[in-house]
């Protein structure tokens, strides 16, 4: 092999070498976060109200007195509690949690329809698209 060969081969290995990324990219999937609230119970259970009930639920239940938030949430103790022995286990509050998550998606994503669907004929054409996301005038 002569020096220009072994330089050449030399300089495309430190070339290949250095043209690696070096960010390790992230592959694990992540769960989403229940609210975009602060997790700190130590200031308020704001974190804990969007997991449980809901970004809206939660809104409303903000608005009740105690008494009435203490109903409201007897009620829905009982629907969490799928095997009714009177005890909620993590698991069935877990399902609880996303069951809420779910639910909330979902109003979203048919509220974000009904919003693009301007002529409400149950589909949603890109000039349709346009007009709601971006604001053109039909």
């Amino acid at each position: 092999m002569s020096i220009p060969q072994l330089l050449l081969c030399l300089s495309l290995s430190v070339l290949c070498i250095s043209s690696k990324p070096t960010e390790k990219k992230d592959r694990v999937h992540h769960e989403p976060q229940l609210s975009d609230k602060a997790h700190d119970d130590a200031q308020s259970f704001d974190y804990d109200h969007d997991a449980f009930l809901g970004a809206d639920e939660a809104k409303t239940f903000d608005q009740l007195t105690p008494e009435e938030s203490k109903e409201r949430l007897g009620k829905i103790v009982s629907k969490i509690d799928e095997d009714k022995d009177g005890f909620v286990t993590v698991e069935e509050l877990k399902a609880w949690i996303k069951f809420a998550q779910k639910r909330w998606i979902y109003e979203d994503v048919e509220r974000q329809w009904k919003g693009h669907d301007l002529n409400e004929d149950g589909l949603i054409s890109w000039e349709e698209y346009k007009n709601a996301t971006y604001g053109y005038i039909l």
